[in-house]
């Protein structure tokens, strides 16, 4: 029994700490977001495992993890407004080619991400080619050029 009580919530605290650090898409990942998943990752099996390390409780723990995420996942149907909180919603970055500074900042996203993807999924090259950028619910940004 301890070990669903663990993976529960190691599960529900890794979801609030992910959902409230921020969207980033792997793509966008630093070379210190890497370091931090890496580190968050061992500490995780530590306190997942905690001193048994057997093949019954890595079962169990897997089958736990994966029973939350569907629950959640039905949970997430039946309640929109928690769907909209764990989620979150898109945040335009871009509107008529002018950049929202603010939502860039609570996005922790930078104008250079922006243009960078511009150019990898359109050729475009310069703010003014942009008509307006979405940073999706999801991590991705979405550019609809002029």
């Amino acid at each position: 029994m301890e070990t669903v009580a663990r993976g529960f919530a190691v599960y529900i605290v890794l979801l609030a700490i992910l959902r409230f650090s921020g969207r980033r898409a792997v793509a966008q990942m630093t070379t210190f977001d890497l370091v931090l998943l890496l580190i968050v990752a061992e500490t995780t099996q530590q306190a997942l495992l905690g001193d048994d390390f057997s093949v019954t409780n890595a079962i169990v723990l897997i089958v736990v993890l994966f029973t939350v995420d569907v629950g959640l996942s039905y949970v997430k149907q039946w309640a929109p407004g928690l769907a909209l909180f764990l989620d979150g919603t898109p945040t335009v970055l871009i509107s008529d080619g002018t950049p929202d500074l603010r939502a860039f900042k609570r996005a922790r996203v930078s104008l250079e991400d922006v243009l960078a993807t511009a150019r990898q999924l359109h050729g475009l090259e310069r703010l003014d080619q942009i008509k307006s950028a979405v940073l999706e619910a999801d991590g991705a940004l979405s550019i609809i050029p002029r």
